[in-house]
């Protein structure tokens, strides 16, 4: 079925106006209202023409010449009580009534949604509304011909505007432009390969742009978050969503007295010590952001004051019995589990409830391997802005260190930190600023002595084992106790079985369609007679 057209508009007070020397002459001027119906592309069936109560005399000259234009058109107006039409909230809430009450037939009518007329208040307001869909139709813009003809400027132009923005190939690709810069700024400018990583960077990106809530950070030490902080908060400054300072705290490092005084502030004699008032550092991050990492070492009183500062953008500072205000956005960082540390009593589960509203777990190196060689070229990168010294790494070496990294048993177990350490110390010893075979080898002796210390021995794993399985270690070859102890490993660091069946099978599962990492994990530990629940 071919719809109809329903046009819903406000009376223009100046352009709707005819003019008053000769009467018969008001059909040379060009009415946007009256032109509507004047159209050739178009036939409008239904007219809801809004106006304000004090224009009846107006309102009678242009549905006099419509009905007289365009016989077929159902005509219809609405007085909307507004006694301003330049008052925002007054048009926006009698536009918005108005909506609410009518019935939109969508089945029979395509709405348009006039905003040439009406007062610029009321055009932004027909766009909002259109735009949120109270008013569920495509935005009309019409405008006077390009040349004025003599005796009859005829009906002008039209043109329907559809808000989805997508559809519009300029724009769109301005905005996929844009979208890949910002993307790209949060990853430091690194083509990362790992699709998940890659999933994860475009919703903090997403969140990042649209909303000032706080952010919590989740992850192993060294997987970036420090860094991505900073980013999110340039982001943010660039696009013009912070004013103020990034304000970034260590909570493992604030002990005892002082933490509260360097969160908060105090006043002069507030405490031993206090020799002049001191802001705090919420205070120090008004209109700009606040990363506290390892947040979930604040202390008992420190969470209860976060609470407040968060909740009412208020706080006490030390001394004071005055209340400080402090408009920031917070973003936290953690390694701890602050679910497990509420359950326990350690973290104040209210402050958890108002942090973590966007809860993003970055993986560790050893989960994203793919990633490894472009944060290698990074690193190298970052040596020669730290040192001065442009250092390259052969091809032999480069193939030799990057099949050495992805080796199931390289832990990576300070994530990005042991590759930054890496790097640096290769680039140090590399002779003639060129990293060759020789610097890979010994520096994967280094890493090897690292990872695999006392704590990590088999002897170590052969223990763990005994802790779940429910058979003698002698029935299993040591070919498989190695692997499984791995295995077991890899289950106690994650934090549900599909994470671990992620990180396990990270090669493997890329060459299947629709992989199912639990589930071979579940098979492979039932091979032993192993459950999850048993493993944590």
């Amino acid at each position: 079925m071919v719809k109809k057209f329903a046009v819903i508009g406000f009376l223009g007070a100046k352009l709707d106006q005819p003019i008053q020397k000769f009467a018969e002459q008001r059909w040379s001027a060009w009415r946007p209202s009256v032109s509507i119906c004047q159209q050739e592309d178009i036939v409008v069936d239904k007219y809801e023409l809004l106006h304000a109560p004090n224009e009846e005399k107006l309102l009678n000259t242009v549905t006099g010449d419509i009905r007289s234009t365009s016989p077929e058109t159902d005509l219809q107006t609405h007085a909307l009580k507004v006694k301003d039409p330049w008052d925002f909230e007054e048009v926006y809430a009698s536009i918005h009534e108005f909506a609410i009450n009518y019935t939109f037939d969508l089945e029979q009518f395509d709405y348009l949604i006039h905003i040439t007329t009406g007062t610029h208040v009321q055009q932004i307001c027909l766009f909002l509304l259109t735009e949120s869909r109270h008013l569920p139709g495509k935005l009309l813009q019409t405008s006077p011909p390009r040349r004025k003809q003599r005796g009859n400027t005829g009906p002008g132009r039209f043109k329907q505007i559809d808000l989805d923005l997508s559809q519009y190939d300029a724009i769109a690709s301005r905005f996929s432009l844009e979208r890949k810069e910002s993307l790209s700024y949060l990853k430091s400018g690194i083509e990362t390969r790992n699709a998940d990583f890659n999933r994860l960077i475009e919703q903090i990106e997403k969140v990042t742009l649209a909303t000032n809530s706080p952010i919590l950070l989740s992850g192993p030490t060294g997987a970036g978050k420090s860094q991505l902080a900073k980013r999110i908060y340039e982001l943010k400054r660039n696009r013009q969503q912070l004013s103020g300072k990034l304000i970034e705290v260590n909570c493992a490092t604030l002990r005892g007295d002082q933490a509260m005084a360097t969160l908060f502030g105090h006043t002069k004699g507030a405490f031993t010590g206090a020799t002049s008032a001191r802001p705090g550092l919420l205070r120090s991050a008004n209109k700009g952001m606040l990363f506290l990492d390892e947040i979930g070492e604040l202390g008992a009183d420190e969470q209860a004051m976060m609470l407040r500062a968060i909740e009412e953008k208020r706080f006490q500072p030390v001394g004071s019995d005055e209340l400080t205000e402090s408009d920031f956005q917070l973003i936290g960082g953690t390694n701890r589990d602050l679910k497990a540390d509420v359950k326990s009593g350690k973290f104040r589960e209210d402050l958890l409830a108002r942090i973590n509203l966007w809860d993003f777990r970055l993986p560790g190196l050893a989960e994203r391997r793919e990633d490894i060689e472009p944060n290698l070229d990074y690193e190298l990168e970052l040596f020669a802005t730290r040192t001065g010294r442009r250092i390259t790494i052969n091809k032999e070496a480069r193939l030799k260190f990057l099949k050495f990294a992805n080796l199931p048993n390289s832990s990576w177990n300070a994530n990005f930190r042991d590759l930054n350490a890496a790097v640096t110390r290769m680039g140090t010893l590399a002779e003639s600023g060129r990293i060759n075979v020789s610097d890979v080898k010994q520096e994967i002796e280094r890493l090897e002595t690292q990872w695999y210390s006392a704590e990590e021995s088999p002897d170590v794993q052969i223990d763990l084992l005994k802790e779940v399985l429910n058979q003698p270690l002698d029935e299993i070859d040591r070919f498989d106790q190695l692997q499984l102890g791995q295995v077991i490993k890899v289950c106690r660091e994650s934090k549900s079985l599909s994470d671990a069946g992620r990180r396990l099978y990270q090669v493997s599962r890329k060459s299947k369609k629709q992989p199912n990492d639990a589930d071979r994990l579940r098979k492979y530990l039932a091979k032993f007679g192993i459950h999850w629940k048993n493993i944590n």
